[in-house]
């Protein structure tokens, strides 16, 4: 099978990565919009051939992944669709969905597209960052497959299953205020508390990182995600992320508050609650 990835960044490079190491693709070609990353995709050998443009990455392939930034994947997927010919399949690999969809709900090759977001990655960018075995065990959620054809959705339930990967299926609203808990709030979470410590170090505490410890290390890691693709995710999912963000302040203005007032039990009480997402996340 041969299978174009467009986006060779931290997703699609660790996926050409993962292709190749499964065999699941007998050529890949990439498509990449910044020529430097194209080039160091090839001399890496995340892919056999960058093609020129569009119509030359879809043309030849059977199945075609797209692995761009969410705003840039509301052009390029309607562009992939109008491009299709016969029986070829379409992936996403997005973090939202419920825009993306809307987006493409009324095309007449929607059923070739199965819409899919792998719970997977790291705070690095570009073809450098391609992580070997990045999706082995993690799931992956499948979003309104009711919309896509059977045959291309079970080329795509294999392909991820093969990798390997556990298939979850779920509707895009849901799907989007899920990871606006689990994923997006996560990320900007940590994006405030590097902006909090940084401002603290400009007002001249130049030591404070030589006091950084491992937890400090890991609340703040996913700040050094790339802004370019972080924005587009916020933006998409906005309404949700806000909602979250509302319950989210009023936790932390409890915590404060029973710190304020010395109410040590109430914030043991309220710590010992917190602690009860060991059983969701052992």
């Amino acid at each position: 099978m041969t299978i174009a990835i467009i986006g060779l960044g931290l997703i699609g490079g660790s996926l050409a990565l993962s292709l190749r190491q499964h065999g699941l693709a007998r050529r890949l070609v990439g498509l990449e919009a910044n020529a430097d990353y194209g080039r160091r995709a090839l001399a890496l050998g995340l892919v056999d051939e960058i093609a020129p443009d569009l119509p030359a990455a879809v043309a030849g392939a059977d199945l075609i992944v797209v692995a761009v930034p969410m705003d840039a994947l509301l052009t390029v997927l309607p562009q992939v669709l109008d491009l299709l010919t016969g029986r070829q399949v379409v992936l996403d690999v997005g973090s939202t969905k419920a825009q993306l969809l809307a987006a493409v709900a009324t095309h007449p090759r929607r059923g070739r597209f199965v819409a899919a977001h792998p719970m997977a990655g790291t705070e690095f960018s570009g073809p450098d960052a391609a992580v070997r075995g990045l999706f082995e065990g993690k799931n992956v959620v499948l979003c309104e497959t009711e919309a896509s054809d059977a045959d291309a959705l079970a080329l795509v339930e294999d392909l991820l299953r093969a990798l390997p990967m556990r298939v979850l299926r779920l509707g895009a609203a849901e799907h989007d205020l899920h990871v606006a808990y689990v994923s997006h709030l996560a990320h900007l979470t940590s994006f405030a508390l590097a902006l909090t410590v940084l401002k603290k170090e400009r007002g001249g505490e130049p030591r404070i990182f030589d006091l950084a410890g491992g937890g400090f290390a890991s609340a703040v890691r996913l700040a050094k995600s790339a802004p370019t693709t972080w924005v587009p995710i916020f933006r998409q999912n906005r309404d949700n992320l806000l909602d979250v963000l509302d319950e989210h302040l009023h936790q932390l203005h409890t915590l404060r508050a029973l710190l304020a007032d010395e109410d040590y039990e109430g914030l043991t009480d309220a710590l010992h609650q917190a602690n009860e997402i060991q059983k969701i996340i052992p």
